[in-house]
Parts: structure tokens; C-alpha cells; sequence
């Protein structure tokens, strides 16, 4: 499987080219085309207790996976937000990400719902994350543009609740004030997240949570 990403960071286009008989798992709604040929299959992926889980992280209780003919083809993929992709390789490590931000995956990866408990509750973005396993390429987007950092052993680094993608299993995180009680509540900052490494951060340009608090205010309401 080779992936191509194109027109980044605004408006990111995937193009897949899968080889004889090769398969993709994507997530619903994410195919723009796809060349003739391709043949899909909807399935709650790991059965009905699988399908449970991925939409208690946010994600769809079905899943589609697009299969290539015999001289193989071509799918594009892009995610419902304006923004970027990013390619994650899996080879025995895990990944994870915020809900929201899977669009697709080789075969050889796994998916899991991991339980964030009132760390991720009291973010306010996600009561729980999507584990990324096994073996394999996995296609991940973000609402604007995407940011990596990649911390040492022991360096912390704080973000907005909002703008997380994701990042490696070994890094721990935490949610906490931006600072006094006063600068959490009327400062705008809300809270935050402080990550610790070792490893890979994602982070996004923009925020869902952010950009709808500007908007909703400013829409018609019923009465008008």
C-alpha cells in the first residue's frame, strides 16, 4: 500500500494505491472516489462488542473495508474538517488518538477503545481515546494544520485540551488548570493538558470546541 497526501495542511487529500487483491479498512464517509473496480464491505469491525467500543471513542459502530481487483486501484480519503492528514506507521507500538481523528488503516491494525477516566472527562474533549495496534499504516486528520513534537525522557510539555491529535502510549498525560482558578474560567484558556515523555505528540492548529463557541452565538435562533 503506498499513500500519497496531498494539498496539505488546509484541505488534505489521501490518495491510496492498493496493490492485487489488497484491502483498507476506512472509516465511514471518508471516501471521495475510487478507481473502477473496488469492490466494499460494511461490517461492524471485531463483531458487536468491537462495534461498541469504537463509538464509545467517538468513532462509527460500522466500518467499510475497500478491496482492490486483481491489478489493483486506487481510493482517495479526506475527513469531514478542514485540515491535515497524517500518515502513523504501527510496527508494535501504540498510538493514541483523540476521538475523531481516525480516517483509515491497513488491515494489520488493530483498534481499541482506551478508558481516559476523569482525566479525559474533565478535558472536555472525549471521555475516552482510540488505541492504534498491531501492524500497519494508519491514516489520522486534525482540524488545521498539525504540529509534532517529540519529547524526551521526562520533558513536559503543556496543550490546550482542544488542540490534541494524539501521541505515543508511553507518554503520560495529565489535565489541569491553565493556571489560577481566575485565568481557567475567564481567561479562555480553559484547561490543559500536560504531557510527559518519552515520545511523539501531535498537536492541531485549530480547535472543534473553539471555532463552535464562536459560531453558535452568531447563528439565527428559531425565534428570528
Amino acid at each position: 500500500m503506498e499513500i500519497t497526501i496531498r494539498h496539505q495542511p488546509a484541505f488534505s487529500l489521501a490518495v491510496v494505491k492498493l496493490g492485487s487483491n489488497e484491502e483498507i479498512k476506512v472509516e465511514p464517509g471518508a471516501m471521495v472516489s475510487h478507481s473502477d473496480g473496488l469492490a466494499t464491505e460494511t461490517k461492524a469491525q471485531g463483531g458487536l462488542f468491537g462495534g461498541l467500543k469504537r463509538m464509545v471513542a467517538g468513532e462509527s459502530f460500522f466500518q467499510n473495508t475497500w478491496k482492490a481487483p486483481p491489478q489493483g486501484g486506487e481510493i482517495t480519503l479526506a475527513p469531514t474538517m478542514p485540515g491535515d492528514m497524517i500518515t502513523l506507521r504501527i510496527s508494535g507500538n501504540e498510538f493514541l488518538l483523540r476521538s475523531g481523528a481516525y480516517v483509515a488503516s491497513e488491515m494489520g491494525v488493530a483498534m481499541d477503545a482506551r478508558w481516559g477516566g476523569a482525566k479525559s472527562f474533565f478535558g472536555g474533549d472525549g471521555l475516552v481515546l482510540l488505541k492504534i495496534s498491531g501492524q500497519g499504516q494508519t491514516l489520522a486528520c486534525s482540524y488545521g494544520a498539525i504540529e509534532e513534537r517529540n519529547l524526551t525522557a521526562g520533558q513536559s510539555y503543556v496543550v490546550d485540551t482542544g488542540h490534541i491529535v494524539g501521541f505515543d502510549s508511553t507518554v503520560q498525560f495529565a489535565v489541569q488548570g491553565s493556571g489560577t482558578w481566575k485565568s481557567t474560567i475567564l481567561g479562555g484558556e480553559g484547561l490543559v493538558c500536560r504531557l510527559t515523555g518519552p515520545g511523539r505528540v501531535l498537536i492541531q492548529s485549530r480547535s472543534e470546541s473553539a471555532f463552535l463557541s464562536w459560531l453558535l452565538p452568531k447563528l439565527p435562533s428559531k425565534s428570528n
